[in-house]
């Protein structure tokens, strides 16, 4: 027990040894590990830093030298890594918009932190980059650097303006654009799609485009349209839709599905194009080659029938003349020959909408033409229909024919006085148009100038769409059987189109109809007034006819017509019989009565051909048809006497005299 305490002590310098040496080697690991932590760390590190998708730039931060950076910011810059390490960040031109001078420098040093969002480089090669760059201040081995991160953002910038250009295509697009979800629900709409429709973005966003739903559609079709596009393909066609006021518009469109990056579909895009102007221009466009086409085959069918025509009615009035008055035959005749007129004012009619009629035009005040009519027309439309008429002061004077006139007013009081129920209204009123060319623009077919307007009005039934778009069609008709041609208002157009004119109507059911009629105004102020023709057949005084005609019922009538009405005649079957009988006749020969087509020579080269035999030999045309080797587009030429296929005795026998008593 003694002991104990002794060997203690002796034992303790021994102990504190150990403990220290354990101490020691304790600390020794620690620092070992703590090296180790540092290297791994390091290695890490450098692995990042080698590795690194964007550009790293350590700076020294006391001297400014470029003390590392990575294989990235080498390859980006284009510069190699000697050639940036060791060297002033303000020696580096490359970085010179954020060191340009030592001074510039200590404001890098002075913040520890910069951000540019956007700081334009240029390589060594001198190509533009975009960067986003950020410097940060560390400790480092007891000292400073400053590490700079550089990302190029010269990608995502283009991406960045390539979508707001494309953006701004979508808004500033003619066409609508609607971007829907897998649902059909609106999620974005340009500002074309807002105009087109009315609605505005914040009115449609969330919405389903059934709100565009017109009627005019059935559920098939739209079961189709997302049959297509839910599979994945793409669905072209047109729509009718409708706005937001209600009123219809159509479109072509075209719906597409979008899809991500797995095949999904994520959205549908729409673009829709309003056509509805451009239907309505192709279907005047239409109507007119329509029309135009019509008019064709009414000319040239025109020609022949009045031929027959002229033999029907010549030898009916022949007959006439040699039956007396009680027999049962004179009646039958006089059928016959208001069957002919009929049939011959039918066929007038025709060549008026065929735009082939042949017409003399003169310049009129329409104020005094429309007033010359007043009676009759009020004769027209009856006791029960009040007329009305609206002249308007200092109305433009306008050329054409008068009998045109005449025929624009008759048949559209007519057809104004058909369609008024009982007690009614007309009213016919003028005033000076001007259209531009703005107007024009819009309006197909329309001539920017001044005009002289001619509406015809009246309170009556009115006509729907269906029955407006057929309004201008020869034979077309509402009236019961028995009731109408169905030429007045094809006679009417074809008018007003012979004469460089426009025609408008405005007529909704139950609100009546106004026609609009534009006439072109004439510059020339040398108005003629419109003289009605003789009434008595006047006779011939013996004179010579020389009648040329390649149809022989027609020569053979012509020839005993001018007889009875007392004049020479020598007849001839061609241009060339013709001129041999000329040649032969050893007196005058007072007039000259040809058809215009003909075999071997026309009627005007066979004039001017025997006025050089008989200078002073008077001339009068004849034709079932209207030819424009007498005729531009169906106008005469000032001092060319016609007369036209079929006509009466009496017709002829005026016309004769005229000619004939002519200066």
């Amino acid at each position: 027990m003694t002991d104990t305490p002794i060997a203690n002590q002796l034992a303790s310098p021994d102990t504190d040894l150990h403990r220290q040496i354990a101490l020691l080697e304790k600390k020794l690991h620690q620092e070992e590990a703590i090296r180790q932590t540092l290297q791994d760390s390091e290695k890490r590190y450098r692995r990042l830093f080698e590795s690194a998708r964007d550009g790293i730039l350590i700076l020294d931060a006391e001297t400014g030298k470029v003390v590392d950076v990575n294989p990235f910011l080498v390859q980006l810059l284009g510069f190699s890594y000697d050639e940036l390490c060791g060297q002033f960040i303000w020696e580096l031109g490359v970085f010179k918009d954020i060191a340009a001078s030592q001074e510039a420098f200590k404001t890098l040093q002075e913040n520890e932190y910069i951000r540019y969002e956007d700081l334009p480089l240029e390589t060594r090669a001198g190509l533009p980059i975009a960067v986003e760059f950020v410097s940060n201040v560390y400790l480092v081995d007891h000292g400073k650097v400053i590490q700079c991160n550089i990302r190029d953002i010269t990608a995502r910038k283009r991406a960045d303006a390539e979508r707001k250009r494309l953006q701004a295509a979508i808004k500033q697009a003619g066409e609508g654009i609607v971007v829907t979800d897998v649902k059909g629900n609106i999620e974005f709409v340009n500002p074309a799609f807002e105009q087109m429709t009315g609605y505005s973005h914040n009115e449609i966003l969330g919405r389903n485009p059934r709100i565009l739903k017109s009627g005019k559609h059935d559920e098939l079709f739209y079961h189709e349209l997302w049959e297509t596009i839910s599979s994945g393909r793409t669905w072209a066609g047109r729509l009718v839709n409708k706005r937001k006021d209600g009123n219809l518009y159509s479109e072509e469109t075209t719906i597409s599905p979008v899809l991500d990056a797995s095949g999904h579909i994520v959205n549908y895009v729409a673009v829709k194009r309003d056509i509805t102007e451009q239907l309505r221009l192709a279907a005047q466009f239409q109507q007119a080659q329509k029309m135009e086409a019509v008019g064709l085959l009414a000319g040239g069918v025109a020609h022949d029938y009045n031929n027959m025509l002229s033999v029907i009615l010549g030898y009916a009035e022949l007959a006439l003349e040699k039956v007396a008055p009680g027999e049962p035959l004179h009646t039958d005749l006089e059928i016959i020959i208001t069957a002919a007129k009929r049939s011959a004012a039918i066929t007038r009619q025709l060549l008026a909408f065929a735009r082939k009629q042949t017409i003399v035009p003169v310049v009129l005040d329409l104020n005094k033409t429309v007033e010359s009519m007043l009676d009759m027309l009020r004769r027209l439309i009856g006791e029960d229909i009040d007329l009305a008429w609206l002249p308007k002061a200092n109305l433009g004077s306008i050329k054409m024919d008068p009998t045109q006139v005449d025929q624009i007013l008759a048949n559209l009081c007519v057809n104004a006085r058909d369609a008024v129920t009982g007690i009614g209204k007309i009213t016919i009123e003028t005033r000076n148009a001007v259209f531009d060319a703005a107007y024009c623009a819009d309006h197909f077919g329309f001539v920017e100038g001044a005009y002289a307007l001619l509406a015809v009005s009246d309170d009556g039934c009115g006509m729907n769409k269906e029955v407006l778009d057929h309004i201008f069609d020869p034979f077309f008709t509402t009236k019961g059987e028995g009731q109408g041609t169905g030429l007045g208002l094809s006679t009417v157009y074809g008018i007003v189109k012979q004469n460089n004119g426009f025609i408008n109507v405005y007529s909704e059911p139950g609100k009546g109809t106004t026609i609009k009629i534009y006439l072109p105004q004439h510059l020339d102020n040398a108005v003629i007034t419109w003289q009605s023709k003789a009434l008595d057949i006047p006779l011939g005084q013996g004179e010579t006819v020389l009648v040329v005609e390649d149809e022989p019922a027609l020569l053979m009538m012509a020839q005993t017509m001018l007889r009875k009405l007392g004049y020479q005649v020598l007849a001839a079957g061609t241009p060339g019989a013709a001129i041999e009988l000329a040649k032969e006749h050893e007196s005058e020969i007072h007039l000259l009565l040809t058809d215009v087509v003909m075999p071997e020579m026309n009627g005007r080269d066979l004039a001017e051909w025997l006025q050089t035999l008989y200078p002073g030999m008077k001339i009068l045309f004849m034709s079932g048809y209207t030819a424009e080797v007498i005729a531009h587009r169906g106008v005469l030429k000032a001092g060319v006497n016609f007369i036209q296929k079929p006509f009466a005795t009496k017709d002829l026998a005026i016309k004769i005299r005229e000619v004939l008593q002519e200066h």
